[in-house]
C-alpha cells in the first residue's frame, strides 16, 4: 500500500487577506477584522479547539451592537475584500548602527 502525501494549506492562505483593519464580507456578515491571533495556544484556547493554529478576532459591522468575537474559518471564495488592511508606515529617517 503506497501512502500519498497531502499538502495542506499554510496559516498564511487559510487566514488570506484578514490583518488588522480590514473588512470582509461574506453570508454570514461583513466583518472588521480587530486581531489578528498566530499563537496556536491562545488560538487554541479562543476558538475552544485544541487544533486551532490561529484565529482573527473580528466585528460585524452591519449589527449597531456588533461585539467582538474570534473567528478560526479559512478564506475561501466565497469571502470577498472591501477593505485592505491598513499597513504599517515605513520608518522614517532610520539609520543603521555603526
Amino acid at each position: 500500500m503506497m501512502l500519498t502525501a497531502i499538502a495542506l494549506p499554510s496559516t498564511d492562505q487559510e487566514i488570506g487577506p484578514r490583518r488588522p483593519g480590514a473588512i470582509y464580507q461574506n453570508s454570514d456578515g461583513r466583518f472588521e477584522v480587530l486581531a489578528l491571533i498566530t499563537d496556536p495556544a491562545e488560538a487554541a484556547q479562543l476558538l475552544r479547539r485544541a487544533s486551532a493554529r490561529w484565529a482573527v478576532i473580528v466585528r460585524d459591522t452591519l449589527r449597531p451592537d456588533g461585539q467582538p468575537f474570534a473567528v478560526g474559518s479559512v478564506w475561501t471564495n466565497s469571502d470577498y475584500l472591501i477593505r485592505p488592511a491598513k499597513t504599517a508606515a515605513p520608518l522614517v529617517g532610520f539609520a543603521a548602527a555603526a
